[in-house]
């Protein structure tokens, strides 16, 4: 099933939906849900000029009728990866396992350097997606898990 993400730049398909869909971020997969995403017709004209092969509008004029042909339309779009669809989400999905990951495991999925990988621990999955990243010293060495999402 196609999901779109839309969020206040940017519409994107993609097969499924985020586990945890971004600040300012909608996903839809049924036309039911675009009626329902209460989104305003400023924002429903961009999502229409952003697309391609449609003419200028300056005004939308019925809602529900509008909303129906906007949908047409985003159902002729071409499939193609979501933005997120990234180095990050294979760490994440890495980290989600029962058994973690290491830094050097990272490392052999992504190619980055040490520095890099604890940075995207820190940085992007603590402090800007909220996720709970705990490091617990095994066998193998200090091994990184995501238990969950912060309080």
């Amino acid at each position: 099933m196609r999901v779109y993400l839309i969020n206040s730049d940017d519409l994107i398909t993609a097969h499924m939906a985020p586990i945890e869909p971004q600040e300012n971020e909608i996903a839809v997969a049924l036309l039911e849900e675009l009626h329902a995403a209460r989104l305003s017709g400023k924002r429903l004209l961009a999502l229409w000029h952003g697309l391609p092969g449609t003419e200028r509008l300056t005004k939308m004029g019925d809602r529900t009728a509008f909303t129906d042909r906007l949908w047409t339309v985003m159902e002729t779009l071409p499939d193609q990866q979501p933005a997120r669809a990234s180095k990050q989400n294979d760490v994440i999905a890495m980290l989600r396992r029962p058994e973690g990951a290491t830094v050097d495991e990272v490392r052999a999925v992504t190619g980055w350097q040490p520095h890099t990988v604890r940075g995207l621990f820190s940085g992007a999955l603590k402090k800007k997606l909220g996720l709970a990243v705990v490091a617990a010293r095994e066998e193998r060495g200090r091994v990184y898990r995501i238990t969950g999402r912060n309080a």
